[in-house]
């Protein structure tokens, strides 16, 4: 296994690098997307990989990319990422990345939550409601919502947070017609999804869903779908204990990273969530692989 932080392709254009992946130009029409083992906290990218990590994304959001297909067209192209990139970069490219259509992204995070947790509870206990969505009294942390809520968010300029915006911004962004599919192709794929992990023993507590327009204007899933970066997954078992202390559930993302840097005191005070990050310790940068590798193994056995 080659563990990549930032991926070096010289046969093709770097279009951009996010937190996670490398996108390369393959052309006019197409994007080689290279998942990294980078790992970002706080907006913040960490100075060490976590190994395999990249390939576990890729891999999950393959598996589910394969079950999805008849709610949304995705922008796989099929065709091997190998086929692009020199046979001394296939090493960088092999199991961690996609060959996809090259879209007109939607500037429109649409993030789906089924149960309340993260921000959306720290909302809920100030307004009862989420993003605008009115919720009913006597929710808890982690409770689950009497049906999946889209609570969308404003694509941010790399190194900012994405902003949580009403609906209605929405409608104003990209029209009613392109709004309402994407809400409601956004929670159908959340339901089908959640009924899948549940049958594996997870709960996905929320997600984030990526679109694009294609040349004829189809709406295309895009980006990744469905990974521990992009949703929030915990195992069933210790989840009502949980929900009745009132405490997060254990999860299969990066929140042990997130707790151990909030834990964490450089110089005797937090750290103030700006780069650069404090060193990982290998404790939890193999913790934090096996939370990974556990959450593939388990739904996809």
């Amino acid at each position: 296994m080659t563990t990549v932080h930032t991926s070096s392709i010289q046969s093709l254009p770097l279009l951009a690098r996010g937190k996670v992946r490398d996108n390369y130009a393959v052309g006019e029409d197409r994007i080689l997307m290279v998942a990294s083992d980078r790992l970002s906290a706080f907006d913040v990218i960490m100075g060490e990989p976590i190994p395999g990590k990249g390939e576990l994304l890729t891999q999950m959001a393959l598996w589910w990319f394969a079950r999805l297909g008849h709610l949304c067209p995705n922008h796989l192209t099929g065709e091997a990422p190998e086929s692009v990139v020199t046979p001394a970069e296939v090493p960088q490219v092999q199991g961690r990345s996609m060959l996809v259509k090259r879209l007109k992204p939607v500037p429109v995070e649409a993030v789906v939550r089924g149960y309340l947790a993260g921000s959306g509870w720290k909302e809920y206990q100030e307004s009862r409601s989420v993003c605008g969505v009115p919720l009913p009294e006597g929710l808890t942390n982690a409770a689950k919502l009497p049906a999946p809520i889209f609570t969308p968010a404003a694509k941010a300029q790399a190194g900012e947070h994405d902003e949580n915006i009403s609906y209605e911004r929405v409608v104003e962004m990209i029209g009613p017609d392109l709004a309402r599919q994407i809400r409601d192709i956004s929670i159908a794929i959340y339901q089908e999804a959640a009924a899948i992990a549940l049958e594996k023993g997870m709960i996905i507590a929320d997600t984030k869903f990526e679109f694009g327009l294609d040349a004829d204007g189809k709406l295309v899933l895009m980006d990744e779908v469905l990974t521990p970066d992009s949703s929030r997954y915990w195992p069933v078992e210790g989840y009502e204990k949980a929900l009745a202390e009132g405490a997060n559930p254990s999860s299969y993302d990066k929140q042990f990273v997130r707790d151990w840097l909030e834990a964490t005191r450089i110089h005797g005070k937090p750290w103030d969530k700006t780069p650069p990050a404090p060193r990982l310790p290998a404790e939890v940068i193999e913790k934090t692989a096996a939370k990974y590798r556990e959450a593939l193994q388990r739904l996809t056995t």
